[in-house]
């Protein structure tokens, strides 16, 4: 694994800076996005069990609570939510019998689908206004941002497990 020279002084802050107002950009852009795909109401709570079903089929709520860093009550109150929207069923395991396996049904598949489509039109729109330099720079930024957050070695699978934010508020 390659080590980094440390950033100047004020330069990490700078960039932190610049990554939360575009991440704070994007989420607005994300809510027109959501709007356009649905009229049902889907929390980013939600939104967030719904990506992590999509990653990891058939979990357990257990494992989907420890994903999320929530406690398995709130876990499960989501998961009624979303399965009598239709987007997720709860399945018997097919390890053990005191379990359920949580999955997406065609529905939230599709609605996942319908909205990933609707956010990549709208973040093209403002990337075909870029120069062609930019949308480079862009490009080598995003991808030594996803290398530096996934990680590599051992140390890799346990930190793209980090909880994602306590989802009790949904």
């Amino acid at each position: 694994m390659k080590s980094n020279p440390a950033p100047p002084p004020g330069e990490a802050q700078r960039t932190a800076e610049a990554a939360r107002e575009l991440i704070e950009l994007l989420e607005v852009l994300w809510e027109r996005g959501r709007d356009m795909v649905s009229a049902t109401p889907v929390s980013a709570s939600q939104l967030r069990v719904l990506y992590s079903l999509d990653r990891e089929e058939g979990i357990s709520l257990r494992t989907l609570g420890d994903l999320l860093g929530s406690a398995p009550p709130s876990v499960s109150r989501m998961c009624d939510r979303l399965e009598a929207l239709g987007f997720v069923q709860r399945l018997p395991s097919s390890v053990s019998r005191r379990q359920l396996e949580l999955h997406l049904t065609a529905h939230g598949k599709a609605y996942l689908r319908e909205l990933r489509v609707q956010r990549e039109e709208a973040l093209l729109a403002v990337i075909a206004d870029m120069s062609p330099t930019n949308r480079k720079a862009l490009l080598r930024g995003l991808s030594g941002f996803h290398e530096a957050l996934e990680g590599s070695g051992p140390t890799a699978s346990s930190r793209s497990r980090t909880p994602l934010k306590d989802v009790s508020s949904a």
